[in-house]
């Protein structure tokens, strides 16, 4: 990793740096903290081009080893404790040979370090691709995809690459750590905070009580969220009950936004600037300016990035991406450009994403974009969240079904009679919905995020 990195941290001494649950650190505590791990890593031997596992919620310790472990030049998998139940098959597929996990209950040690004995037997040699890190003497990142749409792929990323993007001339803000350090976002936060000498803000719980509480209560300026985040802000009372006169910026990402959610957001925080953010695990977080500050438009590209459009496919070119999956195929062409999947329409200079190409329905040859569905749906009162999908159908082959969480019961008969009244008004009778569900269960991941399932082009 850069040591100008952690020169510069150590220059902001006392100044704060972390508010984690509520608790504050400065860069003090940051720099200290390395310094120890560093030590600590040492005495165990895990050294330059080890594969480490970082298990752990956000604390002072997950932040500072995962830095130490930077600095080391090891490849480090950040996993956080949500991540039990796909654990075995994670540490299968990077091949980790030790294990820091750090424990944030008081009555159990704060951390623990184990060699894996497994690990004799999956040799670093049966993945090329870790070569290519160890042998420019970087640090390595594993990330894994969401798997929402799948099987999680292992990204392998170039952390010296990640850092150098990050420039120390920008004005310090105090930024609202929205996702988790298993992320890219996550990562991405952390990073851009501490390189611009700005606080970092850690929640307990990631709704929106907690989030807003935050907000007033340590003048956070910055929030990066989900589309499906802020429709929940939309269905709460936290923009009357919390004091956000503090927040400057929220940006949002990681799918489609609803031009509803948008347009009430603005309406709500009239104060607050509205940025679209572009960014995958594969390639990191592009540089985007949005056309206005409730538009859905954004251009896209700056310094290290460039993009290409394909049959109306982005295709991006990042001098940070990935050196490649460890269990997949690469998709990065021969010119260095990755296939998002995503599908666009071009205005000029601007870009608009409409969805991911596996999510596009074929209703009887005709194209369904899911979000345009959920765009009208949305605009219907009672709505918590929907989720718009394909359902197999002999005559067409697909028809639109759409899966409903209300904000108070409803009857269901009812309740189908004004779903349709509603779209017969607003959609082609292609799009509108034949098969409508209602549940109790949560339509997003535990990022945020719409869960669905790859279908029907």
């Amino acid at each position: 990793m850069n040591l100008k990195f952690i020169e510069f941290m150590h220059t902001l001494g006392d100044a704060k740096c972390l508010i984690i649950n509520g608790q504050c650190f400065t860069y003090r505590n940051v720099v200290d903290g390395i310094q120890r791990w560093d030590s600590e890593f040492s005495n165990y031997g895990i050294t330059q081009g080890s594969v480490a596992a970082l298990e752990g919620a956000y604390s002072l310790d997950m932040v500072t080893a995962m830095l130490a472990l930077f600095l080391r030049g090891v490849i480090v998998i950040p996993l956080s404790p949500n991540a039990k139940g796909e654990r075995t098959d994670y540490y299968e597929i990077a091949h980790v040979e030790w294990t820091v996990f750090i424990n944030t209950e008081t009555h159990l040690p704060p951390y623990s370090i184990k060699r894996r004995i497994a690990a004799q037997n999956h040799s670093i040699e049966q993945h090329p691709l870790y070569h290519q890190i160890i042998e420019s003497d970087h640090a390595g990142l594993v990330l894994f995809s969401s798997g929402t749409t799948g099987s999680p792929k292992a990204s392998l990323l170039d952390v010296h690459k990640m850092i150098a993007r990050y420039p120390d001339n920008k004005r310090p803000q105090i930024i609202l750590a929205f996702l988790s350090l298993d992320h890219i976002g996550g990562i991405n936060t952390l990073l851009h905070t501490l390189s611009n000498g700005g606080v970092l803000v850690t929640v307990t719980e990631r709704n929106p009580r907690t989030v807003f509480e935050a907000i007033q209560n340590h003048r956070v300026q910055v929030l990066p969220t989900t589309p499906t985040f802020l429709n929940m802000i939309l269905l709460s009372d936290v923009c009357e009950k919390y004091n956000t006169s503090s927040l400057e910026l929220i940006t949002y990402g990681t799918e489609p936004m609803p031009q509803r959610t948008l347009d009430i957001i603005k309406i709500t925080m009239p104060h607050v600037r509205l940025k679209q953010t572009y960014g995958l695990t594969e390639l990191g977080i592009m540089p985007t300016k949005s056309k206005g500050n409730g538009s859905l438009w954004m251009k896209l590209g700056g310094s290290g990035f460039d993009y290409k459009i394909l049959d109306n496919i982005l295709w991006v070119k990042s001098n940070m991406a990935m050196l490649g999956y460890l269990n997949a195929d690469s998709p990065i062409d021969s010119d260095g450009y990755f296939n998002t999947q995503d599908v666009v329409i071009v205005d000029g200079d601007y870009v608009q994403i409409l969805g991911r190409k596996s999510e596009i329905i074929n209703v009887g040859g005709e194209k369904v974009y899911p979000n345009e569905v959920e765009n009208v749906l949305l605009t219907m009162p009672n709505i918590a969240a929907v989720r718009v999908s394909g359902y197999p159908s002999h005559i067409t082959g697909y028809v639109i079904r759409a899966t409903f969480q209300l904000v108070e019961y409803e009857d269901i008969g009812l309740f189908k009679v004004r779903v349709r009244e509603h779209c017969k008004t607003h959609l082609a009778p292609f799009k509108i919905p034949v098969v409508i569900e209602v549940t109790q269960s949560d339509l997003h991941s535990e990022r945020f995020k719409m869960i669905r399932s790859g279908t029907t082009v």
